[in-house]
Protein backbone atom coordinates (compact mmCIF):
# COMPACT_ATOMS: atom_id res chain seq x y z
CA UNK A 1 0.00 0.00 0.00
CA UNK A 2 1.41 3.43 -0.88
CA UNK A 3 2.20 6.18 1.64
CA UNK A 4 -0.33 8.52 0.04
CA UNK A 5 -3.11 5.95 0.20
CA UNK A 6 -2.54 5.39 3.89
CA UNK A 7 -2.31 9.12 4.57
CA UNK A 8 -5.69 9.72 2.95
CA UNK A 9 -7.27 6.98 5.11
CA UNK A 10 -6.07 8.15 8.53
CA UNK A 11 -5.99 11.44 10.48
CA UNK A 12 -2.91 12.65 12.31
CA UNK A 13 -4.43 12.23 15.77
CA UNK A 14 -7.17 10.32 17.53
CA UNK A 15 -9.31 12.23 20.06
CA UNK A 16 -9.20 10.80 23.56
CA UNK A 17 -12.32 9.77 25.47
CA UNK A 18 -12.08 10.05 29.24
CA UNK A 19 -12.27 6.93 31.39
CA UNK A 20 -15.04 6.76 34.00
CA UNK A 21 -14.02 6.32 37.63
CA UNK A 22 -13.21 2.68 38.41
CA UNK A 23 -14.71 0.88 41.43
CA UNK A 24 -12.71 0.95 44.67
CA UNK A 25 -11.80 -2.76 44.36
CA UNK A 26 -10.90 -4.32 41.01
CA UNK A 27 -13.11 -7.22 40.02
CA UNK A 28 -12.16 -10.44 38.26
CA UNK A 29 -14.44 -13.14 36.85
CA UNK A 30 -13.58 -16.54 38.27
CA UNK A 31 -15.44 -19.78 37.59
CA UNK A 32 -18.83 -18.22 37.03
CA UNK A 33 -18.87 -15.19 39.30
CA UNK A 34 -17.28 -11.81 39.87
CA UNK A 35 -14.98 -11.46 42.89
CA UNK A 36 -12.57 -8.93 44.36
CA UNK A 37 -9.38 -9.76 42.49
CA UNK A 38 -7.25 -9.58 45.65
CA UNK A 39 -9.40 -12.25 47.35
CA UNK A 40 -8.64 -14.96 44.76
CA UNK A 41 -6.00 -17.63 45.34
CA UNK A 42 -4.61 -20.68 43.56
CA UNK A 43 -3.49 -23.84 45.35
CA UNK A 44 0.16 -24.82 45.48
CA UNK A 45 -0.48 -28.03 43.52
CA UNK A 46 -2.10 -26.13 40.62
CA UNK A 47 -1.05 -28.06 37.53
CA UNK A 48 -0.62 -24.94 35.37
CA UNK A 49 1.75 -23.45 37.94
CA UNK A 50 4.06 -26.47 37.66
CA UNK A 51 3.70 -27.41 33.98
CA UNK A 52 2.22 -24.42 32.12
CA UNK A 53 -1.01 -26.27 31.30
CA UNK A 54 -3.14 -23.28 30.45
CA UNK A 55 -4.23 -21.12 27.53
CA UNK A 56 -4.80 -17.39 27.47
CA UNK A 57 -5.56 -14.45 25.23
CA UNK A 58 -4.67 -10.76 25.20
CA UNK A 59 -7.65 -8.65 24.10
CA UNK A 60 -8.34 -4.91 24.03
CA UNK A 61 -11.43 -2.82 24.58
CA UNK A 62 -11.68 0.78 23.48
CA UNK A 63 -13.74 3.84 24.28
CA UNK A 64 -15.94 4.69 21.31
CA UNK A 65 -18.58 7.34 20.72
CA UNK A 66 -21.20 4.70 21.60
CA UNK A 67 -19.49 3.39 24.73
CA UNK A 68 -16.88 0.70 25.31
CA UNK A 69 -16.34 -1.96 22.64
CA UNK A 70 -14.07 -5.00 22.45
CA UNK A 71 -12.02 -5.42 19.28
CA UNK A 72 -12.31 -8.76 17.46
CA UNK A 73 -13.56 -10.57 20.53
CA UNK A 74 -14.98 -13.53 18.58
CA UNK A 75 -11.63 -14.11 16.84
CA UNK A 76 -9.77 -14.13 20.15
CA UNK A 77 -12.26 -16.58 21.61
CA UNK A 78 -11.92 -18.87 18.58
CA UNK A 79 -8.12 -18.93 18.93
CA UNK A 80 -8.39 -19.60 22.65
CA UNK A 81 -10.70 -22.52 21.95
CA UNK A 82 -8.05 -24.00 19.62
CA UNK A 83 -5.47 -23.96 22.39
CA UNK A 84 -7.88 -25.38 24.96
CA UNK A 85 -8.83 -28.22 22.61
CA UNK A 86 -5.18 -29.23 22.23
CA UNK A 87 -4.92 -29.54 26.01
CA UNK A 88 -8.14 -31.53 26.22
CA UNK A 89 -9.77 -28.72 28.15
CA UNK A 90 -13.47 -27.91 28.03
CA UNK A 91 -13.86 -24.30 26.85
CA UNK A 92 -17.10 -22.49 26.06
CA UNK A 93 -16.50 -19.35 23.95
CA UNK A 94 -19.97 -18.04 24.80
CA UNK A 95 -19.27 -18.32 28.53
CA UNK A 96 -15.86 -16.67 28.12
CA UNK A 97 -17.37 -13.87 26.02
CA UNK A 98 -19.96 -13.17 28.71
CA UNK A 99 -17.22 -13.17 31.34
CA UNK A 100 -15.17 -10.60 29.39
CA UNK A 101 -18.12 -8.23 29.04
CA UNK A 102 -19.21 -8.69 32.67
CA UNK A 103 -15.70 -7.92 33.96
CA UNK A 104 -15.38 -4.78 31.86
CA UNK A 105 -18.75 -3.56 33.14
CA UNK A 106 -17.87 -4.37 36.76
CA UNK A 107 -14.57 -2.47 36.53
CA UNK A 108 -16.15 0.34 34.47
CA UNK A 109 -13.29 0.03 32.01
CA UNK A 110 -13.47 1.33 28.47
CA UNK A 111 -9.85 1.58 27.28
CA UNK A 112 -8.55 -1.65 28.77
CA UNK A 113 -6.38 -4.70 28.33
CA UNK A 114 -8.28 -7.95 28.91
CA UNK A 115 -6.73 -11.22 30.06
CA UNK A 116 -8.85 -14.40 29.92
CA UNK A 117 -7.04 -17.48 31.21
CA UNK A 118 -8.18 -21.12 31.30
CA UNK A 119 -6.03 -23.61 33.20
CA UNK A 120 -5.80 -26.94 34.97
CA UNK A 121 -5.92 -26.57 38.74
CA UNK A 122 -5.17 -28.64 41.81
CA UNK A 123 -4.41 -32.33 41.75
CA UNK A 124 -1.43 -34.67 41.90
CA UNK A 125 1.95 -34.02 40.31
CA UNK A 126 2.68 -35.48 36.89
CA UNK A 127 2.08 -34.56 33.28
CA UNK A 128 -1.38 -36.12 32.93
CA UNK A 129 -4.08 -33.46 33.03
CA UNK A 130 -6.95 -35.89 33.54
CA UNK A 131 -8.52 -35.55 36.95
CA UNK A 132 -7.45 -31.97 37.48
CA UNK A 133 -10.04 -29.26 37.97
CA UNK A 134 -10.50 -26.78 35.12
CA UNK A 135 -10.76 -23.05 35.78
CA UNK A 136 -11.53 -19.89 33.84
CA UNK A 137 -10.81 -16.33 34.88
CA UNK A 138 -10.95 -12.89 33.26
CA UNK A 139 -9.10 -9.82 34.53
CA UNK A 140 -9.06 -6.34 33.00
CA UNK A 141 -6.70 -3.45 33.50
CA UNK A 142 -6.57 0.09 32.21
CA UNK A 143 -2.76 -0.08 32.25
CA UNK A 144 -1.03 -0.04 28.88
CA UNK A 145 1.25 -3.02 28.37
CA UNK A 146 4.09 -4.30 26.19
CA UNK A 147 5.54 -1.88 23.60
CA UNK A 148 2.62 0.57 23.99
CA UNK A 149 3.33 2.43 20.74
CA UNK A 150 6.92 3.36 21.64
CA UNK A 151 9.75 3.37 19.07
CA UNK A 152 11.32 0.08 20.10
CA UNK A 153 14.94 -0.99 19.70
CA UNK A 154 15.19 -4.68 18.82
CA UNK A 155 18.03 -7.05 19.53
CA UNK A 156 18.27 -10.23 17.47
CA UNK A 157 17.92 -13.10 19.92
CA UNK A 158 20.29 -16.04 20.09
CA UNK A 159 17.27 -18.09 21.17
CA UNK A 160 15.10 -19.67 18.46
CA UNK A 161 11.32 -19.42 18.48
CA UNK A 162 9.50 -22.59 19.52
CA UNK A 163 9.26 -24.58 16.26
CA UNK A 164 5.67 -25.14 15.15
CA UNK A 165 6.20 -28.88 14.89
CA UNK A 166 7.14 -28.96 18.59
CA UNK A 167 4.72 -26.37 19.99
CA UNK A 168 1.86 -24.97 17.90
CA UNK A 169 1.92 -21.15 17.56
CA UNK A 170 -0.98 -20.51 19.93
CA UNK A 171 -1.16 -18.75 23.28
CA UNK A 172 -0.28 -21.74 25.46
CA UNK A 173 1.03 -20.65 28.85
CA UNK A 174 4.15 -22.82 29.00
CA UNK A 175 5.29 -21.75 25.53
CA UNK A 176 5.99 -18.20 26.70
CA UNK A 177 9.08 -19.19 28.70
CA UNK A 178 10.69 -18.99 25.25
CA UNK A 179 9.71 -15.30 25.00
CA UNK A 180 10.82 -14.55 28.55
CA UNK A 181 14.31 -15.91 27.88
CA UNK A 182 14.64 -13.95 24.64
CA UNK A 183 13.40 -10.70 26.13
CA UNK A 184 15.66 -11.00 29.19
CA UNK A 185 18.65 -11.55 26.93
CA UNK A 186 17.86 -8.54 24.72
CA UNK A 187 17.13 -6.21 27.62
CA UNK A 188 20.41 -7.24 29.25
CA UNK A 189 22.09 -6.08 26.03
CA UNK A 190 20.36 -2.68 26.25
CA UNK A 191 17.46 -3.28 23.82
CA UNK A 192 13.72 -2.93 24.45
CA UNK A 193 12.59 -6.12 22.77
CA UNK A 194 13.88 -9.29 21.12
CA UNK A 195 13.51 -10.38 17.51
CA UNK A 196 13.40 -14.10 16.75
CA UNK A 197 15.03 -15.37 13.56
CA UNK A 198 15.51 -18.91 12.30
CA UNK A 199 18.70 -20.80 11.40
CA UNK A 200 18.31 -19.84 7.72
CA UNK A 201 18.22 -16.11 8.43
CA UNK A 202 14.46 -15.57 8.10
CA UNK A 203 12.53 -13.32 10.45
CA UNK A 204 10.00 -15.02 12.72
CA UNK A 205 8.46 -12.44 15.12
CA UNK A 206 9.13 -10.52 18.31
CA UNK A 207 8.45 -12.01 21.74
CA UNK A 208 4.81 -10.93 21.67
CA UNK A 209 4.25 -9.16 18.37
CA UNK A 210 4.35 -9.79 14.64
CA UNK A 211 6.62 -7.86 12.26
CA UNK A 212 5.95 -5.76 9.15
CA UNK A 213 8.38 -4.02 6.79
CA UNK A 214 7.91 -0.95 4.59
CA UNK A 215 10.02 -0.49 1.46
CA UNK A 216 9.33 2.17 -1.16
CA UNK A 217 5.96 2.87 0.46
CA UNK A 218 4.85 -0.78 0.13
CA UNK A 219 3.84 -2.68 3.27
CA UNK A 220 4.79 -6.35 3.71
CA UNK A 221 3.71 -8.67 6.52
CA UNK A 222 6.39 -11.11 7.69
CA UNK A 223 5.21 -14.72 7.41
CA UNK A 224 6.80 -17.65 9.25
CA UNK A 225 5.38 -21.03 10.25
CA UNK A 226 6.68 -20.63 13.80
CA UNK A 227 5.04 -17.22 14.35
CA UNK A 228 1.68 -16.66 16.02
CA UNK A 229 -0.99 -15.89 13.37
CA UNK A 230 -1.74 -12.56 15.01
CA UNK A 231 -5.18 -10.98 14.96
CA UNK A 232 -3.73 -7.46 14.75
CA UNK A 233 -1.52 -8.67 11.89
CA UNK A 234 -4.59 -10.03 10.10
CA UNK A 235 -6.37 -6.70 10.68
CA UNK A 236 -3.55 -4.69 9.13
CA UNK A 237 -3.33 -7.00 6.12
CA UNK A 238 -7.07 -6.55 5.59
CA UNK A 239 -6.84 -2.76 5.91
CA UNK A 240 -3.81 -2.28 3.67
CA UNK A 241 -3.80 -5.21 1.26
CA UNK A 242 -0.22 -5.87 2.37
CA UNK A 243 1.64 -8.78 0.80
CA UNK A 244 2.35 -11.58 3.30
CA UNK A 245 5.57 -13.54 2.70
CA UNK A 246 8.82 -14.76 4.21
CA UNK A 247 11.35 -11.98 4.88
CA UNK A 248 15.07 -12.30 5.57
CA UNK A 249 17.01 -10.36 8.18
CA UNK A 250 18.90 -8.65 5.34
CA UNK A 251 15.63 -7.43 3.84
CA UNK A 252 14.70 -6.09 7.26
CA UNK A 253 17.97 -4.17 7.43
CA UNK A 254 17.44 -2.77 3.92
CA UNK A 255 13.83 -1.69 4.56
CA UNK A 256 12.79 1.95 4.96
CA UNK A 257 10.69 1.15 8.02
CA UNK A 258 9.94 -1.77 10.33
CA UNK A 259 7.11 -2.00 12.80
CA UNK A 260 5.77 -4.54 15.26
CA UNK A 261 2.10 -5.15 15.88
CA UNK A 262 -0.08 -7.01 18.33
CA UNK A 263 -3.08 -6.53 20.57
CA UNK A 264 -0.97 -5.04 23.36
CA UNK A 265 1.63 -3.36 21.13
CA UNK A 266 -0.97 -2.09 18.63
CA UNK A 267 1.20 -0.60 15.84
CA UNK A 268 4.66 0.08 17.28
CA UNK A 269 7.39 1.68 15.12
CA UNK A 270 10.84 0.14 15.33
CA UNK A 271 13.65 2.61 15.93
CA UNK A 272 16.52 0.19 15.45
CA UNK A 273 17.42 -3.46 14.92
CA UNK A 274 20.86 -4.06 16.38
CA UNK A 275 23.00 -1.29 14.80
CA UNK A 276 20.57 -0.51 11.95
CA UNK A 277 18.73 2.72 12.83
CA UNK A 278 15.55 3.68 10.95
CA UNK A 279 14.09 7.11 10.27
CA UNK A 280 10.92 8.68 11.60
CA UNK A 281 8.61 5.92 10.28
CA UNK A 282 5.98 8.02 8.43
CA UNK A 283 4.00 5.07 6.99
CA UNK A 284 4.00 3.37 10.38
CA UNK A 285 2.67 6.51 12.07
CA UNK A 286 -0.14 6.78 9.55
CA UNK A 287 -1.04 3.10 9.87
CA UNK A 288 -1.07 3.50 13.67
CA UNK A 289 -3.53 6.39 13.29
CA UNK A 290 -5.70 4.37 10.92
CA UNK A 291 -5.69 1.39 13.27
CA UNK A 292 -6.64 3.67 16.18
CA UNK A 293 -9.65 4.94 14.22
CA UNK A 294 -10.76 1.41 13.32
CA UNK A 295 -10.62 0.05 16.88
CA UNK A 296 -12.59 3.06 18.13
CA UNK A 297 -15.27 2.72 15.49
CA UNK A 298 -14.28 5.93 13.71
CA UNK A 299 -13.35 4.25 10.41
CA UNK A 300 -16.15 2.18 8.91
CA UNK A 301 -14.96 -1.25 7.84
CA UNK A 302 -18.25 -3.14 7.82
CA UNK A 303 -16.47 -6.22 9.20
CA UNK A 304 -18.25 -6.56 12.55
CA UNK A 305 -14.98 -6.27 14.46
CA UNK A 306 -16.42 -4.40 17.47
CA UNK A 307 -18.48 -6.00 20.24
CA UNK A 308 -20.36 -3.47 22.38
CA UNK A 309 -19.87 -3.74 26.13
Amino acid sequence: MSLNAVAEAAPAQVPSIAEPAAPARAQAWFDGRLCDIDALQAGLTTHAMHYGSGVFEGIRSYATADGAAVFRLADHMARMRQGAALLGMAFDPAEATGAVLATLRANQHRDAYIRPLAWFGEGGFGLDVEGHTEHLMVATTATRVHLAGTRARLGISTWRRNPADSLPPLKLCGAYINSILAKRESKARGFDEALFTDAEGFVVECTGANVFVVTGGRVTAVTHRDALPGITRDTLIALTGAEARAVTVEELRDADEVFACGTAAEVAPVQAIEDRIYGDNPVTRELAALYARVVRGEAETGRGWLTAV
